[in-house]
């Protein structure tokens, strides 16, 4: 696939943790990319690069936004999100921060629709999702935090009980498969705890992660080891993550999520509810909320604008 066919497409480059993405903003729904399209839009060697690409689009011109504007006919963005390899996907923690900025950057959005603690609906493929500004681990502004609605192990209690439900093998652990536990978070995870940095650093994930029994739609897969808390009430971790229809990435907005979720379940009910997750891109911030809600926060930065020649 050529990039001649988009020639005069505007595009925008932007990161959140690393986790990079091209930007197309199309309010009206009028250019819709096919996989193609987004497959060469994102090789990294002869199209700009990225882990994916999303389309700003208004809710109500796309059919899948439908469904978004009936949970919340507030959500009149919709983050038309898809991987690198030009499969749609249902969510993007990172990806949603990103879209947020893009739109106060190109003035679709006001800066005071986040003002003051006021809350942003965003429609996604797994639902409304709702941002607001938030602070970083110093304090300082420039985040954005999403609650990303709510979480479930799809192994139920006796998942939850056993700390897994899959078998996972991951090229330079030695071939032997480590116990996973399945997470979803609008998207399908599944979380691999490791003895340490060592075994996270020998961990290759050019190839994806065998699970056993096969997810019927794949599945990102995080690989985590667990730290010393660095504050009371607040746990850490490091992680590494292949996302699926994409390879490893720098970061993973739900598989973040997903990795502190699991650590937490392992550590049973004293566990705390706020986790600061090191990815290879940088850190991220997730809180479980009550009601069975998670929250993800985190940097998200606008890099590059252009238009295809």
């Amino acid at each position: 696939m050529s990039l001649s066919t988009l020639a005069g497409l505007r595009w925008t480059k932007g990161h959140g943790t690393e986790n990079d993405f091209v930007l197309v903003t199309d309010p009206d729904g009028e250019r819709d990319l096919g996989a193609d399209d987004v497959r060469a839009l994102c090789d990294r060697r002869a199209g700009l690069g990225g882990d994916g690409l999303i389309r700003a689009v208004r809710s109500d011109a796309l059919p899948e936004g439908a469904a978004a504007l009936a949970e919340d006919p507030a959500a009149t963005w919709f983050m038309d999100y898809r991987n690198a390899d030009g499969s749609a996907a249902q969510m993007c923690g990172n990806g949603v921060r990103v879209l947020v900025a893009h739109l106060l950057r190109e003035g679709l959005l006001a800066p005071q629709e986040l003002a003051d603690g006021r809350v942003l609906a965003v429609g996604t493929r797994s639902g409304v999702k709702r941002v607001t500004a938030a602070l970083d681990d110093e304090g300082t502004d420039g985040w954005f935090a999403v609650d990303m609605g709510p979480w479930a192990v799809p192994g139920g209690d006796a998942g939850v009980a056993a700390g897994f439900d899959a078998t996972v093998g991951v090229r330079g652990l030695d071939g032997v498969p480590r116990p996973g536990l399945s997470l979803d978070l609008g998207n399908p995870h599944v979380v691999v705890a490791l003895t340490g940095r060592g075994e996270l650093e020998a961990a290759d994930l050019l190839d994806a992660p065998e699970v056993s029994p096969v997810p019927p739609d794949g599945a990102n897969v995080e690989l985590v080891v667990p730290l010393d808390a660095p504050a009371p009430g607040v746990g850490a971790l490091l992680m590494r993550v292949h996302e699926r229809g994409v390879g490893e990435t720098r970061s993973c907005g739900t598989g973040a999520c997903a990795a502190a979720l699991a650590v937490r379940l392992w550590g049973g009910a004293d566990s705390p509810d706020v986790w600061r997750v090191a990815v290879p891109g940088g850190r991220l911030r997730v809180t479980a909320l009550p009601g069975g809600r998670v929250e993800l926060a985190g940097p998200a930065v606008l890099v590059a604008d252009g238009v295809l020649a």
